[in-house]
């Protein structure tokens, strides 16, 4: 049964009420207390946030006042031809006009011929080598005035990187030390001693066939350039420095090692370019220290060989040898006043040109005649006419390619040369100016430092000096020819006191060779060698993508 509520009386009422009151009061106390807690949190998000905008705004202008100062600073100097009325390609900024080349997606000497293409009418035109103002010359008078005429103007090829390791060799040296290396070198490349080495080429030739006749009999198809550099680093090795091909077969692999290192640029180049002497300054080496050890380890082995005396062999190593002996050697005095300069013959000296004559025998050698087989494969008109005059030449002299035969293959010669004209090696020539210096005829002055180009594959495939250029015709050196030529418009291998040390021994090296591949077989195109040539980006010098001939025996 329920029971009925009790009334509440007054006083218990009012004690209600006014807990109620509390209880209210309190509930909106606790409400104004959270909302004031939010406001507050509000607020401090608002600045969180606003510093954060802040920050991100300081650090975008940051980086765009330092995109621009590093745009303005490796820009600073591409305004210098143009306020000097030269024409130029327009400059990309930190490549200047070698991008292509930088980045390694085109070979030096193709960037620069197709500048030297660009400016037609042009006798010089201003370039940068990343942000360094320098000049290249198309004007054959031009260049002959500052390879030959005022040599002294240009004596250095503002490559010199180190005087210690290998630095100080013939090719790199500054003009103080080539002088006087030049001087003492050059007797190892006269006819007398170039005929005693002869028979050694030969040698080497005679197993370079047994060799091919080995490969041919299993396929005829071969790849050109790793097949010559056999051949090429047997001559130089016996030549320069009296080992058999045999005792270094087996370092074949260190060999095309050291050539993939020693002509694939590296980016300290560029370096150089926009830094120009930065390597010299600090004394950097530019080639790894395995390098260095190689030639360190094969002249200690030769002088030990020999007992450190000279031999009857008249090679590179004993002209080395007869020189140690004297500790240091001297330059030439070009006048009374001048100075004697003077070089002591240390190991790394020693080591230095063995480097370089290596170097230049083995490799640059081995690309010129993948080039002349190349286009005899593809010419085979003149092919016969290099093999009609190989068989008359042998004939005459029993089979037997002694000096004064080498010298009566007039034609392959010229097949030599035309192959060289269409694909200079060493390209561009370069120099540095020692003094600042007027160009002829013109208002230009090249500031002393600065380093002045010219293009041999531009001026060999320009058509005012070579009709139909691209076309392969050795008649172009016959001796009418050539006689009617500018001593400049053919310079593979440079020309002036600063030409290459080897050229005629480049040449009896590569006759040797072809006159004993063509004495036993001839050669036809495969589908490869009827296409261009693809030059590759990655290499200092002219080389190509690997090329594939056929080798046939012929039927004697």
């Amino acid at each position: 049964m329920l029971t009925p509520a009790r009334r509440l009386s007054r006083a218990e009422r009012g004690g209600a009420e006014r807990g109620g009151a509390e209880r209210g009061a309190a509930t909106v106390a606790t409400t104004r207390a959270t909302d004031s807690h939010r406001g507050v949190s509000f607020s401090f998000d608002n600045k969180s946030q606003l510093r954060a905008t802040v920050m991100a705004y300081a650090y975008l202008a940051l980086a765009a006042a330092a995109c621009y100062l590093l745009y303005r600073y490796v820009t600073r100097n591409f305004s210098y031809w143009e306020q000097r009325n030269v024409n130029g390609p327009r400059p990309v900024p930190l490549f200047g006009s070698l991008q292509a080349s930088a980045l390694r997606k085109r070979n030096i000497a193709v960037v620069f011929r197709d500048i030297y293409n660009q400016f037609p009418n042009d006798k010089v035109v201003g370039m940068y080598r990343m942000t360094t103002p320098c000049l290249l010359v198309r004007d054959l008078d031009i260049a002959k005035a500052i390879l030959i005429k005022d040599f002294d103007y240009f004596s250095d090829r503002g490559v010199s990187f180190s005087e210690r390791g290998l630095g100080n060799n013939l090719f790199h040296a500054d003009t103080d030390i080539w002088r006087v290396l030049r001087n003492r070198f050059t007797p190892i490349f006269t006819s007398t001693k170039l005929k005693n080495m002869v028979y050694l080429m030969e040698q080497g030739g005679d197993r370079f066939v047994e060799y091919l006749q080995g490969l041919c009999a299993e396929r005829q198809e071969q790849e050109l350039h790793p097949l010559i550099q056999r051949y090429t680093v047997a001559t130089i090795s016996a030549c320069a420095f009296g080992l058999d091909f045999d005792t270094i077969a087996d370092k074949m692999h260190v060999l095309q090692k050291l050539d993939d290192i020693i002509f694939s640029p590296s980016f300290i180049d560029e370096v150089d370019m926009m830094f120009p002497g930065v390597l010299k300054k600090f004394n950097m080496d530019i080639f790894p220290k395995e390098i260095s050890d190689f030639f360190d380890s094969l002249v200690t082995k030769v002088v030990t060989q020999r007992n450190g005396k000279p031999t009857s062999r008249r090679d590179f190593m004993d002209l080395i040898l007869e020189l140690r002996q004297q500790r240091e050697i001297q330059g030439p005095k070009r006048s009374s006043e001048e100075q004697q300069r003077t070089l002591e013959l240390t190991d790394d000296i020693i080591a230095a040109q063995a480097f370089v004559f290596y170097a230049g025998g083995y490799e640059t050698s081995a690309s010129t005649m993948s080039f002349m087989l190349y286009e005899l494969a593809r010419n085979p008109d003149v092919q016969e006419r290099v093999i009609q005059e190989v068989d008359e030449v042998m004939m005459k002299y029993d089979g037997k390619l002694t000096f004064e035969a080498l010298n009566e293959l007039k034609y392959m010669e010229q097949v030599f040369d035309e192959t060289l004209r269409l694909y200079p090696i060493v390209d561009p020539l370069q120099r540095r100016a020692q003094q600042d210096y007027q160009i002829l005829g013109t208002d230009v002055t090249v500031k002393k430092g600065q380093m002045v180009f010219v293009s041999a594959g531009g001026i060999h495939r320009d058509a005012q000096y070579y009709p139909d250029p691209d076309r392969f015709d050795p008649d172009r050196f016959s001796p009418e020819n050539a006689s009617k030529r500018h001593p400049c418009a053919y310079m593979p291998f440079g020309v002036g006191p600063r030409n290459c040390i080897g050229m005629r021994f480049a040449k009896i090296q590569s006759r040797t060779c072809l006159a004993k591949i063509f004495s036993s077989f001839r050669v036809s195109g495969t589908r490869e060698v009827m296409q261009d040539v693809r030059f590759v980006p990655r290499r200092f010098i002219l080389g190509s993508a690997p090329l594939k001939i056929n080798i046939i025996p012929r039927k004697l």
